[in-house]
């Protein structure tokens, strides 16, 4: 198993904690699924879902927001978080999906797969944010869960560093982008790497940066959007 990196100070003391977790146990919920999403706001690469079902009776230190710790930090607990659950998956939704559907119903389709690939029926689900994209009456939804709810955050975890991987594959394919540092998340060197080359193969072409790109070689794609304004600023 890969060592754990000693935490950083400013870490210590913001660890998820089980209060949710065991307020659901206690009231008859036998499995609790922790559920986050990551890439939702990138310009390239699917959106992706992590679930997790956490044991107990047993615990993994050092589980953060995936967002408060480095690449190589997510990397060093992925291996340990997934022995450690009672069950896990992540689901994705592609780029050519997050086109055709709009994100809101890419994020349940990314959802959808991920509970597919559980094994487990749950009785009680925990999300981050403020909407339920399970679509299920057994959801509560929590702003900041990935900070604050440990099932959350190793959801969190396991989704970010699945996706990330997929991002570093796809850089070899499409060197001029920069995904293996970017993960398909904007930024100056993405955006310029653009106007220059235009989209890749797994940009999501119906994102507002594809409106005066310089390189005109293919526009931007436009659907009847059932989603009203999603489309109309850069991230979905």
């Amino acid at each position: 198993m890969t060592t754990v990196p000693v935490l950083r100070a400013s870490l210590k003391h913001n660890a998820p904690g089980t209060t949710r977790e065991r307020a659901l146990w206690a009231g008859g919920a036998r499995v609790v699924v922790g559920t986050d999403e990551v890439g939702r706001g990138a310009w390239a690469g699917p959106i992706t879902v992590g679930v997790a079902v956490i044991p107990r009776h047993r615990r993994v230190y050092k589980i953060r927001d995936s967002k408060m710790l480095t690449e190589a930090e997510r990397e060093a607990m992925f291996d340990r978080i997934a022995e450690w659950c009672d069950a896990w998956a992540v689901g994705h939704a592609s780029h050519a999906e997050c086109d055709e559907l709009g994100m809101s119903a890419a994020q349940r389709l990314a959802a959808r797969r991920a509970f597919d690939g559980l094994g487990m029926t749950p009785d009680a689900v925990l999300a981050d944010g403020s909407w339920d994209f399970i679509g299920s009456p057994r959801t509560t939804t929590i702003v900041g869960g990935d900070s604050s709810c440990l099932s959350i955050a190793a959801a969190s975890i396991l989704a970010k560093v699945t996706r990330d991987r997929i991002m570093r594959a796809e850089a070899s394919h499409y060197p001029h982008y920069w995904f293996e540092s970017n993960k398909g998340y904007p930024g100056p060197r993405h955006r310029a790497a653009l106007h220059w080359y235009g989209p890749s193969a797994i940009h999501r072409r119906s994102w507002v940066f594809m409106d005066g790109l310089s390189w005109g070689g293919v526009g931007r794609y436009r659907r009847p959007d059932p989603q009203g304004t999603l489309f109309d600023s850069d991230g979905g």
